[in-house]
C-alpha cells in the first residue's frame, strides 16, 4: 500500500468549473497514462462519480463523521476544505467501504457513471447533509466537487511522466 501522503510527482490540478474537470478526465481516458497512488484511473473516476452521486441523493449512514468532529473541527475546516488544494493521505474511516470503489472496476464503465453524475449535478442542486461538514449551499457543494476532484486526478498523469 503506497502512503499517497508522500507520493512525489503529482500534477498541479485546478479545476474552474465541472467543464474543466471533465475535459482533464476525458484527456486522460483517451490517452496513455498511470496513476501515482494506490487507485486506477477507473477507481479514481468511479469514487469521484459515486461522490457526487452522494451529495444528491445521500450519503451512507455508515461514513457519518462522529457528533464532535462535526461541531467541534468540521466549522473549523469548512473554509479551507472549500477553497485550497486537498491534501493527500486522508484514510477512508472503517464504516466507509461505500466509498472506496472496486479494484475490478472496469474505465468505460467508471467513466459512464462519472458523466451520469457529472450530468445531474449540473442539473440538480445537492441538498443532502455532507457526512462531515453538514449542510452546504449549491454553490459550496461546487466548490467541494472541484476540490475533491482535484485532488484525486493529481496522481494521474501522462504515461510518459
Amino acid at each position: 500500500m503506497v502512503n499517497t501522503a508522500k507520493v512525489s510527482g503529482r500534477r498541479a490540478v485546478r479545476y474552474a468549473d465541472l467543464s474543466e474537470f471533465m475535459e482533464d478526465v476525458e484527456h486522460f481516458a483517451s490517452s496513455e497514462h498511470r496513476t501515482l497512488g494506490n487507485w486506477t484511473y477507473a477507481q479514481i473516476l468511479q469514487h469521484l462519480a459515486d461522490a457526487i452521486r452522494f451529495s444528491l441523493d445521500g450519503f451512507p449512514e455508515t461514513v457519518k463523521a462522529p457528533w464532535y468532529a462535526r461541531v467541534f473541527i468540521a466549522p473549523l475546516m469548512k473554509n479551507s476544505l472549500l477553497t485550497k488544494t486537498m491534501k493527500p493521505g486522508f484514510t477512508l474511516p472503517k464504516g466507509a467501504a461505500e466509498l472506496i470503489p472496486s479494484a475490478d472496476i472496469d474505465l468505460h464503465t467508471a467513466l459512464h457513471n462519472l458523466r451520469r453524475s457529472v450530468s445531474r449535478l449540473e442539473h440538480e442542486t445537492p441538498s443532502k447533509p455532507h457526512p462531515f461538514l453538514g449542510s452546504l449551499a449549491s454553490q459550496e457543494w461546487d466548490s467541494l466537487t472541484l476540490r475533491h476532484s482535484e485532488l484525486h486526478m493529481s496522481f494521474v498523469v501522462s504515461a510518459e511522466s
